[in-house]
């Protein structure tokens, strides 16, 4: 028996208000599993669409199927991480981690300890009682990251979050972010402008191109799960990132 897909985009297209068109024909599949990292020029409608599937946005035309499901996205099940930490800054970090248990109204037992274990799980055990202000940038990425997962989403959705990090801590996140798609299962869809980043952490490339925002090409990348420093050393590395920024630069002039 087939899986229904965890994601399936069918022909959706956007068109704002003003006539602007956002996305033409959009057709895009994520199985369970997958990590799939979405690349493009500025403008190719990346966020659009992530933001779509978030459930955002509602296709002009079109469909958008979650888990066989075309009503909605189940909220229990999806989970978000923008391109800033969007933390409440008068609030202690494990009060921003419990928020969205907060508006389920989960038992308060039960949520500082699924909290408890979302902070666990991005080293940041030892700071839930600090404020955001108290933390560098890096740390309160992991903490809007804590966030999104408290929530045990099978889908995660992440919109250049680590875009103003420094490449430090970058790779450090990266590294971070891998380990926990594959410890817990994850499905991820990841809109990033950096095609080495793309190619690091994805099973699979989606190139766009722009006006209108469309799906050039998908790139399988076929390397272990567990990546290293010396997968970005490898020729294999090499290549792929070459492909993708073959496939962007098309992009960029079609």
């Amino acid at each position: 028996m087939t899986r229904s897909p965890v994601v399936a985009v069918d022909a959706a297209t956007l068109t704002y208000d003003n006539g602007t068109r956002a996305l033409a024909s959009v057709d895009l599949r994520v199985d369970a599993g997958e990590f799939v990292a979405i690349v493009g020029p500025s403008g190719c409608g990346k966020t659009t669409l992530l933001r779509m599937i978030a459930g955002l946005l509602t296709p002009t035309s079109g469909a958008i199927a979650w888990w066989g499901r075309s009503s909605s996205p189940d909220p229990r099940a999806l989970a978000m991480v923008f391109q800033s930490p969007t933390l409440m800054p008068w609030a202690r970090v494990s009060t921003n981690v419990r928020l969205p248990l907060d508006l389920a109204h989960v038992a308060r037992a039960q949520a500082d300890d699924a909290v408890r274990r979302a902070l666990a799980g991005v080293g940041l055990g030892d700071v839930a009682d600090r404020l955001p202000r108290e933390l560098s940038g890096g740390m309160q990425m992991r903490v809007s990251i804590a966030r999104a997962l408290v929530v045990a989403p099978s889908l995660l959705l992440m919109d250049e979050p680590f875009a103003a990090l420094d490449e430090f801590t970058r790779y450090k996140l990266d590294d971070d972010l891998n380990a926990l798609w594959r410890e817990r299962s994850l499905t991820v869809l990841f809109v990033t402008h950096s095609i080495q980043e793309a190619v690091y952490l994805a099973t699979r490339v989606v190139a766009m191109a722009a006006r209108p925002g469309r799906v050039l090409a998908s790139v399988t990348i076929d390397a272990p799960h567990e990546r290293s420093a010396q997968w970005r050393a490898s020729p294999q590395f090499v290549a792929h990132c070459a492909q993708v920024s073959q496939l962007v630069a098309e992009a960029s002039h079609t």
